[in-house]
C-alpha cells in the first residue's frame, strides 16, 4: 500500500526555560492520490508537522514511513522564486541532475496555465501566477506527494478560489497525493478528501468527504453542517 504513515510523532521546543509541546504523539495515515487537509488555528503545530514530513525538521520521537513513495515536493506559503530567473528557469531551478526535457517543462507550464508566460520574470507576474510557478516547480520533480503549506493564504478571495480550482485540475492530471495545510475551514471542505483537525499539537477529529470536489457546493446543508461541526470542535 502506498502512502505516508506518521507513527507516534512528537515535537517540542525549548523557550525561556520551559518546553512548548508542538506535536503530541501524532498517529496518522496519509492516503495516496488523495487530498488530505491539516486544518487548525495558527500555532497548532500543522506547519511543524509538514516540515517534519518534508525533512526540514526532525521529530523528537516517533517515525515517518514512506510506503512506495519515490519523492516529495514542497510548496511554501510564499512562492520563493528567483527574481533574476524567468518562469521556465525558475521551474528548472533545483532539479540538479534530474533530467527533465524541455517538452516536459512546457507540459507542466501548460498544466498550471502559464503557457504564454514562460519567459516572464517573477516581478511581471501577479501573486497567483507566482504561486502557479511554485506549484509547477514542485511538479517538475514528478513527486508522489506534494506538501503544501497554506499556499493560497496571501491571495485575495477570487484568486484563491481560482487557485483551488486549478489545484484540483492538476491533481486529476498528475494523479499525485497532496497534503495541504490551511486555517480556512471553507478551503478545507472545498479541497479535502480527508480533513484532520489539529489543536494544540493533538489530532482533535477526522472528517471524510466522499463527494468529488468538483461537485461540492458549500452552501448545501450537508456542508454547512460539516462546517458547524468543525467550528464546534475548534470551539469557535
Amino acid at each position: 500500500m502506498c502512502g505516508i504513515n506518521i507513527i507516534n510523532v512528537s515535537k517540542k521546543y525549548e523557550l525561556e526555560d520551559k518546553n512548548i509541546v508542538v506535536l503530541n504523539n501524532i498517529n496518522l495515515n496519509i492516503d495516496e492520490n488523495k487530498i488530505t487537509v491539516i486544518l487548525g488555528r495558527s500555532g497548532c503545530g500543522k506547519t511543524t508537522l509538514l516540515r517534519i514530513l518534508g525533512g526540514l525538521e526532525k521529530c523528537d520521537c516517533g517515525k515517518i514511513e514512506h510506503n512506495n513513495i519515490k519523492s516529495l515536493a514542497y510548496v511554501f506559503q510564499e512562492p520563493r522564486l528567483m527574481p533574476w530567473l524567468n518562469v521556465e528557469k525558475n521551474i528548472k531551478f533545483g532539479l540538479n541532475k534530474k533530467q527533465v526535457d524541455d517538452d516536459k517543462i512546457k507540459e507542466i507550464i501548460n498544466i498550471v496555465g502559464l503557457s504564454s508566460f514562460e519567459k516572464a520574470n517573477p516581478q511581471q507576474l501577479s501573486g497567483g501566477m507566482q504561486q502557479r510557478v511554485s506549484i509547477a516547480r514542485a511538479l517538475a520533480f514528478e513527486p508522489s506527494f506534494i506538501l503544501m503549506d497554506e499556499p493560497f493564504s496571501a491571495l485575495d478571495y477570487f484568486t484563491r478560489e481560482q487557485m483551488q480550482n486549478e489545484l484540483l485540475k492538476i491533481r486529476n492530471k498528475r494523479n499525485c497525493g497532496i497534503l495541504f495545510v490551511t486555517h480556512s475551514i471553507d478551503e478545507a471542505i472545498r479541497l479535502g478528501d480527508k480533513i484532520i483537525i489539529l489543536e494544540d499539537g493533538n489530532i482533535k477529529d477526522t472528517f471524510i468527504i466522499e463527494e468529488n470536489q468538483e461537485n461540492r457546493n458549500l452552501l448545501e446543508q450537508k456542508y454547512i453542517l460539516i462546517k458547524q461541526e468543525i467550528l464546534n470542535k475548534l470551539k469557535i
